[in-house]
């Protein structure tokens, strides 16, 4: 496959010594000294690393040549299941009614409302006119409680760097007021004069918390909180009430929580508990009472206490629903008089709504073996109707609207797939996968149902495994094109995530992390076990962290996959840790160890990074995507592995690399444009496991 000449980096001595160990790394060079220019602006790349890069790119192209064909097919089968012009349910607010629309053709969302009941529609901002012809990110957009004014963001470079605009919604045009380098998102106080913002420093890192007053200079704005610890980002967002404006510090394992009353904007932040290592909080309020989430006190997968606001530190915490082993509590809100949370048991979301007047409670679940939930509180505190929103690997999204004094269901919509789509034809499956030490691990099925289980089958075997994330097992109009074509898709629910609760997390990260990859290969061979597939005809796909999991599998167990498929791959994972300028690095070392300080962290990650244990040996066909302007995973990192994978492996299957010049973490923008990007890896997985 693919006909043209793959280029070889050249080699540059580069030592450093940590812990009497001594390292050359040879391709150090492709790591611009002006990654942080080249951020905002990508025509300032070193002109040697654009030429590599370029080069990479012609081979890629020249390899995707041969498959132009088979990837338009899958892309036009992938936009022919979407509703291009769709309409979100609305959320009321007050007079008002707010909701999102996509049009048929255009790559992005317009924010458009109505009269609360519908009629006069409004277009509020229309991100095809913002986005012009390049790349383009929104970072949102917030209407004002006044429902006057919209502040919204936006990335043009890739860069996650956000410019804050301020709309008049009267008038359609925008004010004065403009502030660059943001995280993107925006509070308001209660008042709609004012507004709260987080600016990143020259690392990428969001540490100071600014509150912006309408026609005002920007570069006056009050400064509300700095965050001096490096290792510690920030958040910030209001409650469910709306009188909180919450100031959230926290890395990986510690929270630290400040409020400002959004009715008294321009009062200094309160703080409700001071940071204890390895304690997280989470906080809501009823206007008097703090209603708290925490692990506190060994509550491992979580408990939920109540304080106090006018005393809400730790000692003044009381249980409200205790902790329960096992039963992971995740996101929660309030709307008057109910409580409503998000909880994993036994590896399946619910929804639990308890009356607060009399703690009963009530269950929201279905029936499948794997599905998705999630749930929103909406605009309206008063208001007494949720919505939540269901699918599974066979059924398309449904949102439902559900009455908290009633009780009753209302359907809103159901995703329509334009090309037709009948659930009968398919088949979903948990399945469990014994590990190396006995845990078993969650393994979710997607396949035709007149699949033959006779191992003929190939397979795509998709992991991630990091920072506690789970990953859903959702409806996908993208897996259909592989399912149709007589490939299973499956999911690897492993350690590192949360599906499990907690402890799921914790055995995934730091000393723990050979787990994730034990975890994924006994996915594998449970499948090949079950007839599912053979060795071989597994393509596995993962990105960023999950890209990390992907060179792991290269490595160790290269003999299981016909092909790996790494996206903005976090491969050189021990020169990442032991670089404290680079944007994640000292908010990581919780998820991963200090290599810097600690000689136990640099020898454990020197024992896995993907990088640095590329050996001589036959590797799967590989294709590895990276974003240029990633802040996340630096473009070198990929391009780094790429290069000592090209001159040291020993077969001679596909190894491509595609570089984004314009693009960062995210891949391209658009939903158009990142279509092309599954078409290409899929394309890339159904070729090499034939």
């Amino acid at each position: 496959m693919g006909t043209s000449t793959p280029p070889i980096a050249e080699t540059r001595p580069h030592f450093s010594e940590h812990h009497g160990h001594k390292r050359n790394d040879v391709y150090h060079w492709l790591r611009d000294e002006n990654w942080q220019k080249v951020m905002h602006d990508p025509s300032v790349l070193r002109e040697d690393i654009r030429t590599y890069l370029d080069a990479e790119n012609a081979h890629f192209e020249g390899f995707m040549g041969d498959h132009e064909k088979l990837k338009d097919t899958i892309y036009n089968e992938i936009r022919g299941r979407i509703k291009e012009d769709d309409t979100s349910v609305p959320f009321k607010h007050g007079a008002y009614a707010y909701f999102s629309r996509t049009l048929e053709g255009k790559q992005y969302s317009q924010v458009c409302r109505t009269d609360r009941d519908g009629g006069n529609e409004v277009v509020l901002i229309d991100n095809n006119v913002e986005a012009g012809d390049g790349y383009f990110r929104s970072g949102g957009a917030s209407h004002s409680p006044d429902h006057k004014l919209l502040a919204w963001s936006c990335d043009r470079k890739g860069s996650e760097y956000f410019t804050v605009f301020v709309r008049d919604l009267e008038t359609g045009k925008e004010l004065s007021d403009q502030i660059i380098n943001t995280s993107g998102g925006t509070v308001w106080a209660a008042d709609s004069q004012s507004f709260f913002y987080i600016i990143q420093d020259e690392n990428h890192r969001p540490h100071k918390v600014f509150q912006h007053t309408l026609g005002t200079d920007a570069a006056k704005d009050r400064l509300v909180y700095e965050e001096k610890d490096a290792g510690f980002f920030l958040g910030l967002h209001k409650t469910s009430s709306g009188n909180l404006i919450l100031i959230d510090a926290n890395d990986h394992e510690t929270s630290e929580i400040r409020y400002i009353d959004a009715h008294n904007a321009n009062s200094d932040p309160v703080l409700i508990s001071a940071r204890v290592e390895g304690r997280e909080y989470g906080v809501e309020d009823d206007g008097e009472t703090l209603y708290i989430v925490t692990n506190a006190d060994g509550a491992i997968d979580f408990k939920m206490v109540t304080a106090p606001l006018a005393s809400p530190s730790a000692d003044n915490w009381t249980d409200l629903i205790p902790h329960r082993p096992g039963i992971l509590m995740q996101g929660y809100f309030l709307k008057k008089g109910y409580l409503v949370r998000k909880e994993q048991f036994e590896g399946l979301p619910r929804i639990i709504v308890r009356d607060l007047a009399n703690g009963t409670e009530e269950a929201i679940s279905f029936d499948e073996e794997a599905y998705t939930l999630s749930v929103a509180g909406g605009y309206e505190y008063e208001s007494s109707e949720l919505r939540y929103y269901y699918s599974s690997p066979t059924t398309p999204s449904q949102v439902f609207d559900y009455d908290l004094k009633t009780k009753a269901r209302t359907l809103r919509k159901t995703q329509e797939i334009p090309s037709g789509h009948d659930p009968k034809n398919y088949v979903t499956r948990r399945l469990f996968a014994t590990s190396h030490d006995g845990e078993q691990v969650p393994v979710t099925i997607l396949h035709r149902a007149d699949l033959k289980l006779d191992g003929s089958a190939p397979l795509l075997l998709y992991g991630y495994g990091s920072y506690g994330m789970s990953m859903p097992a959702g409806f996908s109009e993208n897996n259909l094109s592989l399912v149709d074509r007589g490939m299973v898709y499956a999911i690897a629910h492993i350690r590192g995530g949360m599906e499990k609760g907690y402890s799921w997390y914790t055995n995934g990260k730091r000393e723990h992390k050979t787990n994730t990859f034990d975890d994924f290969v006994a996915s594998a061979n449970m499948l090949i076990e079950k007839g599912y597939t053979s060795k071989g005809k597994i393509a596995a796909m993962g990105g960023s962290a999950g890209g990390m999991l992907m060179g792991a599998m290269a490595n160790k167990a290269p003999e299981l996959f016909g092909s790996i498929i790494a996206l903005v791959p976090f491969v050189d994972v021990l020169n990442t840790m032991l670089d404290d300028t680079l944007p994640l690095t000292p908010p990581e070392w919780p998820e991963w160890g200090n290599p810097i300080e600690s000689k136990e962290d640099y020898e454990r990650i020197a024992a896995y990074s993907p990088y640095d244990n590329v050996v001589p040996q036959n590797y799967p066909s590989m294709f590895v995507m990276a974003g240029l302007t990633d802040p996340r995973v630096t473009y070198w990192e990929p391009a780094k592995w790429v290069a000592k994978l090209r001159v040291t492996k020993t077969d001679s299957n596909p190894l491509i690399l595609k570089t984004h010049m314009g693009a960062g973490h995210g891949g391209m923008s658009g939903r158009f444009e990142r279509i092309k990007e599954v078409a290409m890896a899929y394309v890339f997985a159904l070729e090499t496991t034939k």
